[in-house]
């Protein structure tokens, strides 16, 4: 039977601020490793066994995850929009109510997106005993062996050894403070709770009518009242709304008599932190685990990461010191669960930097603001292969584009014509123009903005492949 992964990619990953935020949260950034670890979730089951991904995400990251699973060569079973955030229960259940419309003995293996796993065999072979388990009716989850009193995790309290090399689950344990969490170690039979679930979508269903019917009657309507977009399906936001905002362990996990649970290899990490990067990162003689231009004296147990300026650090330890090109964060390694409330109070005060980076992502690329004065703008554009912007104008300003590498179609009023690397053209106010890539490279353009007012908001759209006003 195969198994149809479901990946859930709805979270803010706020405690990974400054690079992780609300609009290129962490999943889709290479904090560890070359790929993303969206890409990285992808690639660990693009293997046989497992059947065409079903996402679930939110609409503002739709062409991000869409764009990641390009990458991967793997188009999706379904990509799912969940009109607000209510937590992961009503999440997978519509996954699972929409499986169960292709197939009546669905199973699914259901993932968070910003996970790192290091053995994907291992991982694949842990499975794969989960499906043995749940072809018995079990809802099973697996569990990490601790490697030290984790007081960021949920813990499982393990019973009676089941088939498959699974376990029965005793209880499911919250979050507990440094001295319990030291007692879990000591006494042994205890499990991370690594929130990776796989179940029959009926039996999940079925658990879920018993223990959350308001759940299900809620995601039932959302569905139906859904519509196709674009390739996504859209669910009914007020129906969705309605869905109570809770987790899938709180839900079903902790109250039905069928969980089970399945232990992962050890090397893994949710990634919810700047600890939880030191821990996993490669660290030098000093404990310092260091990520882009960084110099660091007389330090030690330090996580230092710099996407563009030198980081030079001098008899410091145990701090996390993160710069992008915009922001800087300093704060003791032991307070690194505490990054999110700093992320509300820099909403709070109206910091656009709490939601987006410099970088702004569209279904097309990205656009990345470089330099800005009184009545001009100057912007990097990159535009993916075979993409291309809306058909637009603009009322109070006009545009200079360079090309700095591919092949640039420009639509300039009444003319169409192809632009290569060092050639410009001038677009006036007001004047209709689409900016499209018709090779199979990215292309890379100097874009500069002038006028009375410079802001995304002056933009009127005539014609837009991806169904934007």
């Amino acid at each position: 039977m195969s198994i149809t992964p479901v990946i859930l990619s709805g979270g803010a990953g706020t405690r990974l601020w400054p690079l992780s935020r609300r609009l290129k949260p962490k999943q889709f950034l290479a904090v560890h490793g070359a790929e993303s670890m969206f890409h990285q979730t992808l690639e660990r089951i693009n293997c046989e066994g497992f059947s065409a991904p079903l996402i679930i995400c939110a609409d503002e990251h739709r062409f991000l995850a869409a764009e990641e699973l390009r990458q991967c060569g793997m188009p999706p079973n379904d990509i799912i929009l969940e009109p607000t955030a209510r937590n992961t229960a009503p999440a997978i259940a519509a996954a699972a109510l929409r499986l169960l419309e292709q197939d009546a003995d669905a199973m699914m293996l259901v993932m968070p997106s910003d996970h790192i796993i290091k053995d994907a065999e291992g991982f694949r072979r842990a499975a794969t005993a989960a499906a043995g388990l749940a072809t018995e009716g079990h809802l099973v989850t697996f569990g990490v062996t601790p490697s030290r009193p984790e007081t960021g995790y949920g813990y499982i309290r393990v019973g009676a050894e089941l088939n498959a090399g699974g376990l029965a689950v005793a209880k499911f344990v919250e979050k507990p403070d440094r001295e319990t969490a030291e007692s879990y170690l000591s006494e042994d039979g205890y499990l991370w709770n690594a929130g990776i679930f796989l179940f029959k979508a009926a039996a999940f269903i079925d658990e879920l009518e018993r223990y959350a019917p308001d759940i299900v009657a809620a995601v039932r309507q959302a569905l139906a009242e859904g519509q196709p977009d674009l390739g996504f399906y859209r669910l009914g936001e007020a129906a969705f709304a309605e869905a109570p905002a809770v987790s899938v362990d709180y839900a079903v996990m902790e109250k039905t008599a069928r969980a089970a649970v399945v232990p992962l290899p050890s090397d893994w990490s949710d990634m919810g932190s700047w600890a939880s990067l030191w821990e996993i990162g490669d660290a030098d003689d000093n404990g310092n685990v260091t990520v882009g231009p960084t110099v660091i004296v007389h330090g030690q147990n330090n996580y230092i990461h710099s996407e563009k300026p030198l980081i030079a650090a001098l008899g410091v330890d145990g701090l996390a010191i993160v710069a992008t090109d915009d922001t800087v964060l300093v704060l003791p390694m032991e307070r690194a669960q505490e990054v999110k409330d700093l992320v509300q109070s820099l909403k709070a005060s109206g910091h656009h930097e709490a939601v987006s980076h410099t970088r702004v992502y569209r279904p097309w690329g990205y656009f990345q603001n470089l330099e800005k004065g009184d009545g001009f703008l100057v912007k990097r554009i990159v535009v993916n292969p075979g993409a291309k912007l809306s058909l637009q104008y603009h009322h109070q300003r006009a545009e200079h584009w360079v090309v700095v590498v591919g092949t640039a179609r420009i639509t300039n009023g009444d003319a169409t014509f192809d632009l290569q690397q060092n050639q410009s053209t001038y677009i006036p106010v007001g004047a209709a123009h689409r900016l499209e890539n018709p090779s199979a490279e990215p292309l890379h353009l100097i874009e500069v903005q002038s006028g009375d007012y410079i802001g995304e908001d002056d933009i009127v759209r005539l014609e837009d492949t991806y169904g934007r006003n």
